[in-house]
């Protein structure tokens, strides 16, 4: 008889896999809450215990990692003086492992987790079991995937699993666990301390795309198990994605998240915004970010940090647009979006996981850093001109600030009741960028005598206070940190424009 041993901490599909190997006249072994699960289900379980002859002990921490389990899974089936060992010592073959480990990354993504809370959520015995059925998986079939279970028994039922099959699970392990000790060395490695001296990224290929940026470039989406990342991503409707639709996808949810409090609409070409807005509505924020540059978003990203309901799809049923990307939708909005079959209707959640690290390609290496989060808190932030913002300036100030970084630098930001009137991004000087925000302004009809002015990085110059002057803007917000800090001031205090310094930069290069 076959035997198979389960023991998870994803317990998603595990019953109707452990029901469909029952079926198949497999002998299941279990450890803990998994095997409290099987057999809740009417399934009958071997405890790990009956296997080693040794109690779990240390609260859990004690309980696979024994000769009579290993032995089992490591046991070379072709070799004589393996099975005359296993004979010797009464060690019974294991088959199939079937094991996901502790959450230790989505445990450390939650705010403020303890060393003592991380340190117990570093699964040990799994990481082993698996490590040896992949090792063996001549003769162990080695599973960490849930979205494998169904496969697998079909393959069972069909007579056996080949070898071509068995390495590509193991693989899976092998990168699997790679990335699992990865995450623990980073979260482990001191903030105040350099990035880890070694940074193993294990990634799996969940789809192969058409093509890259250009047609002439192969491109693939790789996922890593990092927590409301790619992997949660679920396409609801439309067209396959592009390499290009996601990277402004990407974007897209990283710009709305910055108002967990509030709707926010985001319109995303060539990942940089080109509207944005918030409002008491999903459908207001939209309206109110479409007007920021009604024919950019023609063949967009939109992008909601808020449930899509009905009045919010009819409100986009007259623009062309590439996605539409949220948390989630009501299905009245699918049945309006169903409408437009080759509109992309992707469901991915908002944030991402504390303690990312972000990736740049450079030739023959990566260049790491902590992930962009924006800091809300306005710690350190001074008023460095003789006038103050008013109440409504400081409204706007705020929403500008949360919505600059999200900008390709050199990036200014115009501002209107916390709506994006102008955007200008990716300028090679901080003035062209400024009278590029004041040009693309007016050139939808937008006022912007009285609006409110962000830059993402300090001005070198007066020159960009003198533009946005000249434009009519009231106040702006800045990192500071220029030599020159005392002109651009006195610049602002000349044209009586009240200036807010951060401290803090937000480039996006």
């Amino acid at each position: 008889m076959p035997r198979a041993l389960i023991s998870v901490s994803d317990k998603r599909g595990i019953v109707s896999f452990a029901q469909g190997l029952a079926a198949l006249g497999w002998e299941l072994v279990s450890t803990g809450g998994t095997a409290a699960t099987l057999r809740s289900a009417g399934i009958d379980v071997t405890g790990v215990e009956a296997v080693t002859g040794f109690p779990e002990v240390l609260d859990g921490r004690l309980k696979t990692l024994h000769p009579m389990i290993h032995g089992g899974l490591l046991a070379r089936r072709d070799l004589p003086e393996h099975r005359a060992a296993m004979a010797e010592h009464g060690i019974a073959a294991i088959d199939l492992v079937a094991v996901n480990l502790y959450p230790f990354q989505l445990t450390v993504a939650r705010p403020g987790v303890s060393l003592e809370v991380a340190l117990d959520n570093i699964d040990i015995g799994g990481p082993s079991m698996l490590r040896s059925a992949a090792k063996n998986h001549e003769f162990v079939i080695p599973i960490v995937d849930p979205t494998d279970y169904d496969p697998i028994l079909r393959l069972l039922r069909g007579g056996g699993v080949p070898i071509e099959r068995r390495l590509e699970l193991a693989a899976k392990v092998f990168a699997h666990t790679a990335e699992y000790d990865s995450a623990i060395a980073g979260f482990l490695t001191p903030r105040e301390d350099a990035l880890p001296s070694r940074i193993g990224l294990s990634m799996e290929r969940l789809e192969a795309l058409r093509y890259g940026e250009n047609p002439t470039q192969r491109a693939a989406l790789y996922v890593t198990e990092e927590p409301r990342g790619m992997r949660d991503l679920v396409q609801r409707q439309g067209k396959e994605l592009s390499f290009n639709n996601l990277l402004d996808i990407d974007a897209a949810m990283a710009t709305v998240a910055n108002w967990p409090a509030r709707p926010a609409c985001a319109i995303i070409k060539h990942t940089t915004p080109c509207g944005l807005a918030v409002a008491g509505s999903a459908t207001d924020a939209f309206r109110r970010a479409r007007a920021t540059d009604p024919v950019s978003a023609f063949g967009s990203v939109i992008a909601f940090n808020t449930v899509v309901d009905q009045t919010t799809a009819a409100a986009m049923s007259d623009l062309f647009v590439e996605v539409v990307v949220a948390p989630s939708f009501h299905e009245e909005a699918l049945a309006v979006f169903a409408a437009r079959k080759n509109l992309r209707v992707i469901e991915l959640p908002v944030g991402r996981a504390a303690g990312a690290l972000d990736y740049k390609r450079v030739r023959g290496g990566f260049l790491v850093q902590d992930a962009f989060v924006f800091d809300p808190s306005e710690e350190g932030w001074t008023v460095a001109t003789a006038r103050t913002p008013s109440d409504h300036e400081w409204s706007d100030l705020r929403f500008a600030w949360a919505g600059v970084g999200m900008v390709k630098s050199n990036a200014i930001l115009l501002v209107r009741d916390e709506m994006a009137i102008g955007i200008g991004a990716g300028q090679m000087s901080r003035v062209d960028s400024a009278f590029m925000a004041v040009h693309k302004a007016r050139r939808q009809g937008h006022a912007t005598e009285g609006s409110v002015l962000a830059s993402d990085a300090y001005f070198p110059f007066a020159d960009g206070v003198d533009e946005a002057a000249a434009a009519g803007v009231t106040a702006i917000i800045q990192p500071g940190g220029s030599i020159r800090d005392a002109e651009v001031i006195a610049a602002a205090d000349r044209h009586r424009i009240a200036m807010v310094l951060t401290g803090r930069r937000q480039f996006r290069h």
